[in-house]
């Protein structure tokens, strides 16, 4: 696969992810947030589990104790990841948890300094100095008045961050990224459903009300977009990869207003633009770089 194909697939990835928000939002009318996340994941496990069969009967070896060690932690963190958004979605627009899950970008070097003393590229500096004032703007010009939903939404973004970083390190170890994802899958569902079960009424009618919903977001931006994340951040680089994802935010707005007649204020859209630049300094900043030092040598 080359970089240009790896790179349609993770910005294919970012406008499912962008109008998944928007049946995540929708769905909750009907059926309660984890309920929602354990039937989605559920779908997407049993959608991907046959091309996770067929990569394991072409492996040229097998998994190790610590790759599905490795596995498990991701999903966990798919799942901490997705159940702060999914709750944050009871009180927050699509718009706004579109933009504020993009900060993970942001958040990956720092968690890279942190865990691994990775230290991150000087622009990632003023670039979180950027994210921190499009969160203000985006509150109105006050931090206070963020909602709840939107404090679990950055709860996620640090989710997501953490789990864009243990999927690089996994990926490359194993070398099995559609077992990585169904795995991943697996361990949301089971997680989600056990909640679901003894915190929400579980209503067929309700389920059934809601299955366009869970379809979509159980098949597509599900099963298949998290399949094409963990593919595509093989064959381009972290850089790329950062950037074509990141467009689920700019995907979540559009779809918002289009289906949800979500509208933001000025301030608002200031703020996400401020957001947005942040996402794209941290990363296309070093990788302009990168690219011209070989020039010069």
């Amino acid at each position: 696969m080359t970089r240009r194909q790896a790179n349609s697939l993770l910005l294919l990835s970012g406008a499912m992810w962008g109008m998944g928000f928007v049946a995540q939002s929708t769905a909750m009318s009907a059926i309660g947030p984890f309920l929602f996340i354990g039937l989605r994941f559920a779908i997407a496990s049993l959608s991907m589990l046959p091309f996770a069969l067929r990569e394991s009967r072409h492996a040229e070896h097998g998994l190790r104790p610590e790759d599905w060690r490795s596995f498990a932690i991701i999903g966990l963190l798919l799942f901490g990841g997705m159940a702060s958004q999914q709750v944050g979605l009871l009180t927050t627009t699509v718009s706004n948890a579109g933009f504020l899950t993009g900060l993970y970008v942001v958040m990956v070097p720092f968690l890279g300094v942190l865990l691994f003393r990775q230290w991150p590229h000087r622009v990632v500096w003023p670039a979180a100095a950027s994210a921190l004032a499009g969160i203000w703007l985006l509150s109105g010009g006050n931090a206070m008045a963020l909602r709840a939903g939107d404090w679990l939404t950055i709860l996620c973004a640090g989710f997501w961050a953490l789990q864009v970083i243990y999927i690089a390190r996994a990926v490359g170890h194993s070398g099995r990224p559609i077992t990585l994802a169904v795995a991943q899958f697996s361990v949301t569902a089971v997680a989600g459903l056990a909640i679901a079960f003894m915190l929400e009424p579980i209503d067929l009618t309700a389920i059934r009300a809601a299955l366009p919903e869970i379809l979509y977001a159980g098949i597509f931006s599900g099963g298949i977009a998290f399949t094409l994340q963990v593919i595509g951040q093989r064959y381009t680089t972290a850089s790329q990869a950062a950037i074509f994802l990141s467009t689920e935010a700019v995907f979540a707005a559009i779809f918002g207003a289009i289906f949800l007649g979500e509208r933001l204020p000025p301030t608002g859209l200031a703020g996400c633009g401020l957001i947005f630049m942040a996402i794209l300094l941290v990363e296309v900043v070093p990788a302009l770089r990168r690219q011209r030092t070989p020039e010069r040598a």
